[in-house]
């Protein structure tokens, strides 16, 4: 009777540690993308720029309770060669651009040039999700 107990335990603990592992993983369909802009394009500043998501949701950084594990919100990674830590908080910084209030939309004003933009979806404390969900990287350039 011990022993059924024990299993029992063992299996409830089991799954919910994998509940938890898995509670700010999105969903394999999952998707984050720039709403009519693409790889290449001629742009001007100042520019706006929309966000799209599909299969996971927008919520505030700091947001509470349930919704912070099935929803994040957009960084926008400017400018940079390599990605940030996917272990740490996604810095705050003038190339790791913040949408902390759940913003789907953006004015930027960019310098002529050449520029790179990808989007990384962070969590309630700006860390990407587990797998990271990141958009295709797009380079375009402001006339």
């Amino acid at each position: 009777m011990l022993k059924k107990y024990v299993l029992s335990i063992t299996t409830l603990i089991m799954m919910l540690s994998v509940s938890l592992a898995q509670a700010h993983s999105p969903p394999p369909e999952a998707k984050i993308y720039f709403i009519g802009l693409t790889n290449g394009a001629l742009v001007s500043s100042p520019l706006r720029l929309k966000f799209g998501i599909e299969g996971f949701g927008i919520t505030p950084a700091g947001s509470k309770g349930k919704i912070r594990h099935t929803a994040g919100h957009h960084h926008l990674l400017l400018d940079l060669d390599d990605l940030p830590d996917m272990d740490e908080p996604i810095p705050h910084t003038a190339n790791h651009i913040h949408f902390d209030k759940g913003e789907t939309e953006a004015v930027l004003e960019l310098s002529p040039g050449r520029h790179t933009l990808q989007l990384l979806l962070g969590d309630e404390e700006h860390e990407p999700q587990a797998p990271p969900l990141l958009s295709e990287r797009i380079s375009i350039t402001v006339k």
